[in-house]
């Protein structure tokens, strides 16, 4: 069973280059099985103010992520995201699943703000001395510090399901025991305009639009499954129905800058195609 999931989430990261799927392997080896230790007492809030009574130690499955301060806290969290997986999870499965949000804050003030702005209403730990990762010594890569763990909070999958649609479709497959669900449809092609959109300089409190445009240049429907974004500031709009062939759609994305600088953002496309997941960029200079 352990070489089933490893071969599962070699599979997850096939597209990285082969010293990074070197070192997933490493990673997958050393945590999966492992169990994962909790501090004594966690204190869990909402968005860092009431103090609420929360408790996962009785649970078949739980999912525990460890958001640490390092880098922009708002690309990590990804909160509305979060908020769309657990409605799809509690929407499938038959049972309530717990997650177990541990955040090691740069800057509470700013964490707050974050969680206020975004809506974020579920409980979280605001761990200001870093106790989660200090019992458990987490990998220092974002995508190895979430994890699915069983009653005996042992790792059955290592991995972020809000940053890889992958590994979102593994999480499912364990925790409704169904290994045939896919979202695969027929490969088909795909142009793209441009991969790189540059934003150019702008005012910081200026929110920018612009659009990159798909067009199917296959056999079949180019059907898109999910659009990440590396960053909360950024956010994409496009239509949720399948592009026939010879058809264009578009992606709008938005760009509101939290702060002047020059900036490069991710935004990841999950479809139909063999190379998928495409990354697209958009850069600029927020003033």
């Amino acid at each position: 069973m352990k070489y089933l999931y490893l071969l599962i989430v070699l599979t997850v990261f096939s597209s990285c280059k082969e010293s990074e799927k070197d070192k997933i392997a490493r990673l997958v080896k050393e945590w999966e099985g492992k169990e994962i230790l909790f501090p004594a007492r966690s204190i869990f809030t909402i968005q860092g103010k009431d103090t609420v009574d929360f408790s996962f130690a009785d649970a078949d499955y739980k999912v525990v992520t460890y958001i640490d301060s390092v880098g922009c806290i708002s690309c990590k969290l990804q909160l509305p995201r979060w908020k769309q997986f657990m409605h799809e999870v509690d929407s499938i499965i038959d049972r309530s699943i717990p997650f177990a949000f541990y955040f090691h804050p740069k800057d509470m003030k700013e964490l707050r703000y974050i969680t206020r702005r975004d809506a974020f209403t579920y409980p979280a730990c605001f761990d200001e001395i870093d106790e989660f990762n200090t019992l458990n010594h987490f990998p220092g890569e974002m995508t190895f510090q979430t994890f699915l763990l069983d009653k005996d909070n042992k790792v059955m999958a290592i991995g972020n399901p809000v940053h890889n649609l992958k590994v979102k479709e593994l999480y499912i497959q364990l925790l409704t025991g169904n290994k045939n669900l896919s979202t695969k449809a027929p490969i088909t092609e795909v142009g793209i305009d441009t991969e790189n959109i540059d934003f150019g300089s702008f005012p910081q409190t200026e929110k920018q639009e612009r659009k990159f445009t798909l067009t199917n240049t296959g056999k079949n429907l180019l059907i898109i499954y999910d659009v990440i974004t590396s960053c909360g500031c950024t956010k994409v709009k496009y239509g949720k129905g399948g592009i026939r062939p010879g058809e264009k759609t578009e992606l709008t994305v938005i760009y509101e800058a939290e702060k002047a600088e020059h900036f490069a953002k991710t935004i990841t496309v999950y479809c139909n195609v063999e190379n998928s997941p495409l990354r697209l960029k958009v850069t600029g200079n927020a003033k």
